[in-house]
């Protein structure tokens, strides 16, 4: 699996987001940014659990993905940020990743990986960012590939 790839993809799926308006649009990297744009998602740090098929058949990846949104009003941000962490809707991260698994039988994210799912969502609370608070909530997605 091609980490620097999958880790872009997965920022591309994200993007298929739609907020409320006047909210303004999801952005996006795959990487942890120095500084962002909110509301804002990055993939940030991941593990790697090599050889899970005989002879470097498959890896799986799990990446902590994080999502960042402004505090200017405390309970419209965390309701924007509600949206996003919600298992289905317009907005939701789940349902915009998840859609980058393919149909059934085609590779996940354009042939980068054999699957993907995001497994769980934490760490909703406070964030700090380049020296900025956002409220904001960590998204797990396992990617499962090619082990080569």
């Amino acid at each position: 699996m091609q980490i620097s790839a999958v880790r872009a993809a997965i920022a591309t799926a994200a993007r298929a987001v739609v907020l409320p308006s006047g909210v303004g649009k999801l952005t996006c990297s795959g990487y942890t940014p120095d500084s962002v744009v909110e509301p804002h998602f990055f993939v940030g740090e991941y593990s790697v659990e090599f050889d899970r098929v005989f002879g470097r058949g498959q890896d799986q990846v799990e990446f902590t993905c994080r999502v960042l949104v402004g505090r200017g009003d405390d309970r419209s941000a965390q309701r924007h940020l509600d949206a996003m962490l919600s298992g289905a809707g317009p907005a939701s991260l789940k349902q915009a990743i998840e859609a980058a698994r393919g149909a059934p039988g085609e590779a996940a994210l354009g042939g980068l990986a054999d699957d993907l799912h995001v497994t769980r969502i934490a760490g909703y609370r406070w964030y700090e960012h380049a020296g900025t608070q956002y409220v904001g909530a960590e998204l797990t997605i396992r990617v499962i590939g090619d082990g080569d």
